[in-house]
């Protein structure tokens, strides 16, 4: 027997988009950011996913490309460039090029670059760590989970909106 599946009325859809678009927004506001002291919280990723390649990537020498890091902090190559090359005026990266730089330029993370990345890992890790024991670490398992999930939906769903843009205008 096939289970009937309920959906929302209306009026939930937009009491639940708002309270989600609500808590996003609050999450993303002020409060993480007030944890970070001289990086941004871009920056921050962008560093954690140069440090990891560093440390991980036998394949590359611990170099990370500037297309791989844009993909996956889903930012343009222009975005991406402009940050790494903040970064590295602040002595945090090295930036370079294969050959003639057609082959793909990459970033290295500093010494100077991996301590104050450590620096700020200590942080969260200080801070996140009071909130798990607060929240407990199942419960944030299954939040984080779940997020993925709904991200991937969220995702999906605005490459539809997307599309239907495109559509609009080559008509």
């Amino acid at each position: 027997m096939q289970e009937k599946r309920e959906f929302p009325v209306k009026d939930d859809i937009t009491k639940l988009s708002n309270e989600l678009t609500y808590r996003r927004y609050i999450m993303n506001k002020d409060q993480i950011r007030k944890l970070f002291k001289e990086l941004t919280l871009s920056e921050y990723i962008a560093l954690h996913n140069i440090s990891t390649n560093n440390k991980t990537s036998d394949i590359y020498s611990g170099r990370t490309y500037l297309k791989e890091l844009a993909d996956k902090m889903q930012l343009t190559i222009r975005q991406t460039s402009k940050m790494v090359g903040n970064l590295r005026d602040r002595g945090l990266l090295s930036w370079s090029h294969d050959g003639n730089g057609s082959e793909g330029t990459y970033v290295t993370i500093t010494e100077m670059g991996q301590k104050l990345f450590d620096e700020q890992e200590a942080v969260l890790k200080n801070y996140y760590g009071r909130v798990i024991e607060k929240y407990g670490k199942e419960n944030l398992v299954l939040l984080l989970q779940l997020m993925k999930q709904l991200e991937t939906v969220m995702s999906s769903e605005m490459e539809g909106v997307e599309m239907q843009d495109d559509d609009e205008f080559s008509e």
